[in-house]
């Protein structure tokens, strides 16, 4: 177990020096210049030289990788080039917003997924299955972008019952955890219902059946329990995206986490900030992955990790 937990962080360790070299040299390809949005067009070329300078734009890209990579090793993420602060206060500011979000909109998901799944697999073939996967399907063809615009036109324009933007308390993460919830609610419920079916139809459970237990000790004490796996790792990947930030989300609702300050970061060339959240994205899938693993050896003794067990 141990040694199997040390390779993957150490070649997760790999994945995340990868992605970062690669967002590094992708950043400094496309167009625009920092400088100029800092300065402005009418700005001498004596002073853009002379920012460029003190910022160390001037030297070759490789170089600038070096420094970033060596400052990585001490754990420096830089300085912002548009805020002039040192981008781990950034993110010390914006995680927590990200944090928030991602734990209600999953607790949402989890809420509506796993009584829709439970009852469409119990009921299959009937209207409740039929209603149940609409609803699924429903969830998953309507984009973020077009959900949260509307959340917004119904409770914040129209009935005047919920903010239309920013963190202003609880009332301010119903609509965001709305629109991030139910999308990840439409796919988990389709998991469900599918790992569901396919352990109704075990021995274990016919065993149940057969003494005595009822229909609803048997799904959730023994169905479920057993159907989860599949679903704690969907479950994982979409709680690696969150704390990574949802760049859509929180645009649209001026949630201020790490998905809106990498946008801001992006329009402004502010290459630092965009290396770091990309990082943090790299570094949260690879926490939450490694995290689904030691649940699953939990969850299920019979799952062996390491040594060829």
């Amino acid at each position: 177990m141990l040694n199997y937990l040390a390779s993957r962080i150490i070649s997760a360790l790999f994945v995340v020096l990868g992605v970062s070299c690669l967002v590094f040299l992708l950043i400094h390809l496309v167009p625009g210049d920092p400088i100029e949005m800092m300065l402005g067009e009418s700005a001498r070329p004596a002073d853009r030289e002379a920012l460029r300078a003190a910022l160390g734009l001037d030297l070759p890209v490789l170089t600038q990788l070096g420094h970033y990579l060596t400052g990585l090793l001490s754990f420096d993420l830089g300085q912002s080039i548009h805020y002039r602060l040192p981008i781990s206060e950034l993110l010390a500011q914006r995680i927590p917003a990200t944090a928030q979000l991602a734990v209600v909109s999953i607790l949402v998901a989890v809420c509506i997924a796993i009584p829709l799944g439970a009852i469409a697999a119990v009921k299959k073939g009937t209207r409740w299955d039929h209603i149940a996967m609409s609803f699924s399907l429903f969830g998953v063809s309507i984009p973020n972008f077009w959900m949260g615009p509307l959340l917004i036109m119904v409770f914040s324009l129209w009935m005047g019952l919920l903010p239309v933007s920013g963190n202003e308390g609880l009332s301010s993460m119903i609509l965001p955890a709305i629109t991030l919830g139910t999308s990840m609610a439409a796919i988990l419920a389709r998991m469900v219902r599918s790992t569901l079916l396919e352990v109704l139809n075990e021995d274990y459970i016919r065993t149940a059946r057969a003494k005595g237990l009822t229909e609803m000790q048997i799904i959730w004490r023994h169905g479920l329990r057993n159907a989860m796996l599949p679903v704690i790792t969907l479950v994982g990947l979409q709680l690696g995206t969150l704390l990574g930030g949802a760049v859509i989300t929180e645009t649209i609702f001026s949630w201020p986490g790490v998905g809106q300050l990498t946008i801001e970061a992006i329009k402004r060339r502010d290459y630092p900030v965009v290396q770091a959240c990309v990082l943090l994205i790299s570094l949260s899938y690879v926490a939450v992955n490694v995290l689904t693993d030691i649940v699953y050896a939990l969850i299920d003794p019979r799952i062996r990790l390491g040594d060829g067990e």
